[in-house]
C-alpha cells in the first residue's frame, strides 16, 4: 500500500490551484477586452465642440466702441481688445501720463511718461505689440537703406493669444489684461539705485489681483484707458510721508492712450544749436557729413486759414482749458500768461494762434482727456512742482499733439516747504544724484523746477516788502506778477521751448532799477530763464519784480519754429542774429547750478543783470540791511514765531544763491556756438577776464569767508522757534542749527570753485587766454579763509569754515578721490596745507582758538604723513 507524506500531496495541490486560477483570471480578461472592444467600436464618437467665436467669448460683457474696441466683463471687470485686420502692421501713438500718484515715487498728478509709436502685428495664433526703433533715419534711395534694421532694437512689448477670431470680418480678440493691468507698456515703479538708503520710500511688488481698471473712453481717433496700479510691500522701512495712508499698499492711476497717427500734412522743422527747442533725436545713417543730426523740432501744427497774407488766423489755433478747479481771482491772470504770447506768434505770421477757453463746471469731459490742452490746479500735501508744462509728440516728425500745465497752489500762498529751502541753499547734489536726476528725466522737457525758485524769490519779495511797510496792494501786485512770469514760462515749454539760463542778460543793474524803462517789459531776454526777483537795493527805485511779456528770444525762437519760410535763406537769414546779446542761449546741459558743472557762469540760475556780480553783490547788502529789520517787521501779537523763522531761513537762502552765482566767475569760460563766418561771432571759448575773476573773489572774501559772514542780529537768534504740533519734535531737538546751516552755504560754495573739474580747467584755459592762474587763486583762497583772524582769536563760524577747507585740501591730496584733482591741484593743496600748518602753530586766541589751531596742525601733520 502507498503511503504520501501530507506536505507534498498540500503543496502539489496548491500548485495546480493556483495555475488554474490563472488561467481562469486570463480568459476572464481576455473576454473583458474583447468585450470593450467590441463596445467601443459600436460607440457613437463624440462631437468635437465648436471653436467659440467673438460673440460666444464677449456676450456678458458691455461694448466700447472707438479707435480700438474693448469689451469689459460685467461681473469681473476684465477687458478684451479687437484688433481689426485693416489695424495691423500700421503706426499708431501710445502715450501715458499719471492721473493720480504720490511725489516719493515721482509719479505725481499729471506727470508724463512719455510717447511712443507702435505697431500691431499678427504672429501665428498670436498678436503682437510692438515699438519700433525712431532713433534712426535711412534714405530709402540709398543703397545702405537696406540693412536698415542691422544691429538694432526694437521692443516687442506685449504678444497675446488670440483668443477669437471672425475671418469673414477680419477681427481678432485678445486679453487685454495683461497689457493695461502691468507695467508693460509703462514702467511706473523706479529702479533702485546703488548705495540708496533702506529708509528711502519704494514702492513694493507689483499686485495684479489689486489692481484694476478704472475707467475706459473711447473716440473714433483715441483709446483711453484709466487704470490703478496697486503695490505691496509688506515689510517697508520708509512708507513716505503723511500723504501715503500706508506704505505697504500704494496706489498709483495711470492714464493710457492709443491714438491715431496724425494725418499727412505736417511738416518736419530740424533742429539748430544756436536757438532752444525740444527735440526727437534722430541719427541720420546714410549721410557722410562729419555731423549726421537730423533732430527734430516739437512744434504745434500751425496753418494759415490765408497762406498768402504776411499775418493770418490759423485753421486750428492752439487752444488751452482753464481747469474749473483754478481759483477765480487767478483766471485773468493766467489768461494774460497764456495769450502774451500771441505776440511772438504773430511776428511768426500768426494772428490769435493762442486761445483760452475756461471748462463748464458741468463739463462731461475730464482734464486728463489727451483731446483737450488744460491749464490745471492741484494742492498736493508734498508738492513737487510750482509748474509744470509738459507736451507728448509725434516721435516720427516732432508734432506736438497735446500738452497739459499744472499749478500747484502752495506755491503762491505764505507756506514755506522749509526743507526744501534748506536743502537747497545749504548743500547741492553729488554727482551720483546729478546721474540719477538726469537718469529719471531724459527728456528734459518733463522736468521743471521754474516754480519752486519762483516760490523762493516770491518768498523773499515778501520778506523785503514787510520789513519795509509795503501795502496789501503792492503785495497782491507782486504776486500776480509771479503768476504771470510763471503761466508764461510754462506755456513756453508747451509750445516746444527748453528752457534758456542764459537769457538773465539783457538788463545792467542801472536798468533794472529804472521802474519806467522796464515796465511792462520782460526783464530777461526770455521768460524760459530761472531768473532771480528783480528786488532793488534802494527801495525808492523799485519797479516791476517779474517779466511781464515774453522777451525778445522767445519772439525770435518762436520765429524759428513756426514762421512757414518759403526757403532755406529765410530762416539762415533769422538764425545768424543769434549773436545779438538779447538772443543769446544756452539751456540745462549749459548751466552752471551744481558744482563743477558747464563753464559758462552766465548760464546760471537766480541770477538777473549783464553784471551778475554787481547784482549778487547788492543782494548780499539788501539781505543784510532786511536782517536787521527781520525781528521787528515780522512781530505779530498772538501768532508764533513760525514766520520769522521762515524768513531767516528765506533772506539766507538769497545770500547763498548770490554766493553760487558769484563763484561760478572763478575758472568760468564763455562759449559761443555761432557758426564759423557768422556775423558778429567770437571765439567759441573765452575765459573770463582776470578782473572780473579778482573780483569775484574779493566778493566772495568779503560775504561768504569773511568773520562776520551771514551775521545776524544777535537778539534774532534766540527767536527762531518753531510752532509745535503733536509730537513733531520727537527723536530730535528743534533749536535752529545756525552753524551747520552757515557752514552749509560756505561749503557749497567750496564745493564748486575746489572741484576738480574748475581746478582743471582754470589750468587748461591758460592756454587760450585765462589770466587767473591757479597758484594765485588757491593762495587768495588761502588767504582768504585764514588770514584775517590768524593771529588773534578765531570766532566758531570761521573754526568750522577753517576745518571744512583743510579737510578738503587733506582729500586732494589723501583721499579717496585724489586721482581725479591734476598734478598741479595737488602741488598747490600741499603747499596750502604747509602754509596752514605754520599759521596755526603761532598758539595765539582765546582757549578755544589755541584747540582748534591745535587740532588743525594734528590733524594736517599726521595726514601728510601718509602722502607719498
Amino acid at each position: 500500500m502507498l503511503t504520501y507524506k501530507p506536505r507534498v500531496v498540500l503543496t502539489t495541490f496548491l500548485a495546480l490551484f493556483m495555475l488554474s486560477v490563472s488561467d481562469i483570471n486570463a480568459q476572464r480578461r481576455k473576454k473583458k477586452k474583447e468585450k470593450d472592444s467590441k463596445a467601443k467600436t459600436e460607440m457613437p464618437k463624440k462631437k468635437e465642440k465648436p471653436e467659440k467665436t467673438i460673440a460666444d467669448l464677449t456676450k456678458k460683457s458691455a461694448k466700447i466702441e472707438g479707435l480700438f474696441t474693448i469689451y469689459q466683463d460685467s461681473v469681473s471687470g476684465d477687458v478684451k481688445l479687437l484688433v481689426k485686420k485693416d489695424q495691423l502692421n500700421k503706426d499708431f501713438i501710445y502715450f501715458s501720463q499719471i492721473a493720480d500718484g504720490v511725489t516719493e515715487a515721482n509719479a505725481f498728478r499729471g506727470s508724463y511718461r512719455g510717447s511712443t509709436v507702435f505697431h500691431i502685428n499678427k504672429h501665428f495664433n498670436k498678436i503682437e505689440f510692438v515699438a519700433p526703433n525712431t532713433s534712426f533715419y535711412f534714405d530709402e534711395n540709398n543703397a545702405i537703406s537696406r540693412s536698415a534694421e542691422a544691429n538694432t532694437s526694437d521692443a516687442l512689448i506685449e504678444s497675446s493669444k488670440i483668443l477669437a477670431s471672425d475671418d469673414e470680418k477680419g477681427e481678432y480678440l485678445i486679453d487685454a489684461n495683461d497689457l493695461f493691468l502691468s507695467e508693460t507698456l509703462t514702467r511706473v515703479k523706479q529702479p533702485s539705485f546703488p548705495g540708496g538708503s533702506p529708509f528711502a520710500f519704494k514702492l513694493g511688488r507689483f499686485d495684479k489681483k489689486k489692481s484694476k481698471i478704472n475707467n475706459i473712453k473711447n473716440y473714433p481717433e483715441n483709446t483711453n484707458i484709466k487704470t490703478e496700479y496697486v503695490f505691496n510691500n509688506p515689510t517697508i522701512l520708509g512708507g513716505g510721508s503723511r500723504a501715503i495712508k500706508d506704505g505697504r499698499y500704494v496706489s498709483i492711476k495711470v492714464f493710457h492712450t492709443f491714438m491715431n497717427i496724425p494725418e499727412d500734412g505736417y511738416e518736419v522743422r530740424f533742429d539748430d544749436p544756436r536757438v532752444g527747442f525740444f527735440t526727437t533725436q534722430v541719427n541720420d545713417m546714410t549721410s557722410t557729413e562729419t555731423i549726421n543730426y537730423r533732430d527734430l523740432v516739437h512744434r504745434w501744427r500751425l496753418v494759415k486759414k490765408d497762406p498768402t497774407a504776411a499775418v493770418s488766423e490759423p485753421v486750428t489755433p492752439i487752444t488751452w482749458w482753464i481747469e474749473n478747479s483754478t481759483p477765480l481771482e487767478w483766471r485773468q491772470t493766467i489768461t494774460e500768461g497764456v495769450l502774451a504770447w500771441n505776440e511772438a506768434f504773430e511776428k511768426a505770421g500768426f494772428k490769435n494762434a493762442m486761445v483760452v477757453k475756461v471748462q463748464p463746471d458741468d463739463a462731461d469731459w475730464d482734464a486728463g482727456d489727451v483731446r483737450y490742452n488744460v491749464l490745471r490746479w492741484t494742492s498736493s500735501p508734498n508738492p513737487p512742482f510750482g509748474g509744470y508744462g509738459p507736451s507728448f509728440v509725434n516721435p516720427r516728425t516732432g508734432e506736438i499733439l497735446g500738452a497739459d500745465i499744472m499749478l500747484e497752489y502752495v506755491h503762491f500762498t505764505n507756506r514755506v516747504k522749509l526743507d526744501r529751502i534748506i536743502s537747497s541753499v545749504s548743500s547741492f547734489e553729488n554727482e551720483e544724484e546729478t546721474m540719477k536726476h538726469a537718469f529719471l528725466n531724459q527728456d528734459n522737457h518733463l522736468f521743471c523746477s521754474a516754480g519752486h525758485l519762483m516760490h523762493e524769490n516770491t518768498m523773499f519779495g515778501k520778506t523785503v516788502l514787510a520789513a519795509t511797510g509795503a501795502s496789501d496792494m503792492e503785495m497782491e501786485g507782486m504776486k500776480k506778477e509771479a503768476m504771470k512770469s510763471l503761466i508764461m514760462h510754462e506755456v513756453g515749454h508747451t509750445l516746444g521751448l527748453n528752457h534758456n539760463m542764459k537769457a538773465s542778460q539783457l538788463f545792467s543793474p542801472e536798468e533794472l532799477a529804472n521802474p519806467e524803462l522796464i515796465r511792462g517789459k520782460c526783464l530777461t531776454g526770455s521768460v524760459m530763464d530761472y531768473a532771480g526777483i528783480n528786488l532793488t537795493l534802494d527801495r525808492t527805485k523799485q519797479g516791476q519784480y517779474y517779466d511781464m511779456a515774453v522777451g525778445p528770444y522767445d519772439i525770435w525762437a518762436i520765429q524759428f519754429g513756426y514762421t512757414p519760410f518759403t526757403n532755406k535763406t529765410e530762416m539762415d537769414a533769422l538764425l545768424a542774429q543769434s549773436t545779438k546779446p538779447e538772443l543769446i542761449f544756452g539751456n540745462d546741459a549749459d548751466d552752471m547750478r551744481s558744482p563743477g558743472k558747464a563753464i559758462d557762469p552766465r548760464v546760471m540760475t537766480g541770477d538777473l543783470s549783464n553784471d551778475q556780480i554787481g547784482y549778487s553783490i547788492d543782494r548780499f547788502k539788501l539781505v543784510n540791511n532786511m536782517m536787521r529789520k527781520l525781528k521787528s517787521s515780522m512781530a505779530k501779537t498772538g501768532e508764533s514765531y513760525e514766520e520769522l523763522r521762515n524768513a531767516y531761513y528765506v533772506l539766507n537762502g538769497q545770500s547763498a544763491r548770490a554766493g553760487d552765482v558769484i563763484s561760478r566767475f572763478i575758472g568760468g569760460v564763455y562759449v559761443d556756438r555761432a557758426m564759423q563766418g557768422q556775423e558778429g561771432a567770437t571765439q567759441p571759448y573765452t575765459p573770463v577776464s582776470y578782473a572780473d575773476q579778482k573780483r569775484a573773489m574779493n566778493a566772495l572774501k568779503t560775504y561768504i569767508f569773511a568773520p562776520n559772514a551771514f551775521k545776524a542780529p544777535s537778539d534774532l537768534y534766540a527767536y527762531l522757534a518753531r510752532q509745535r504740533r503733536g509730537y513733531n519734535f520727537f527723536g530730535g531737538p528743534e533749536d535752529p542749527k545756525i552753524h551747520a546751516q552757515v557752514l552749509g552755504y560756505q561749503t557749497r560754495v567750496l564745493n564748486h570753485i575746489l572741484h576738480p573739474n574748475t581746478l582743471q580747467r582754470i589750468s587748461d584755459s591758460e592756454l587760450y587766454g585765462n589770466k587767473y592762474k591757479l597758484s594765485e587763486f588757491m593762495t587768495e583762497l588761502n588767504d582768504a579763509i585764514f588770514k584775517a583772524d590768524i593771529y588773534g582769536s578765531v570766532n566758531s563760524f570761521r573754526q568750522n569754515l577753517q576745518m571744512q577747507y583743510t579737510k578738503m585740501l587733506l582729500s586732494m591730496v589723501d583721499g579717496k578721490s585724489k586721482n581725479r584733482f591734476t598734478n598741479a591741484s595737488k602741488a598747490m593743496a600741499l603747499y596750502n596745507l604747509n602754509k596752514i600748518k605754520t599759521w596755526v602753530g603761532n598758539g595765539t586766541g582765546d582757549v578755544m582758538t589755541k584747540a582748534h589751531k591745535a587740532q588743525l596742525k594734528t590733524l594736517i601733520t599726521n595726514t601728510l604723513k601718509e602722502v607719498k
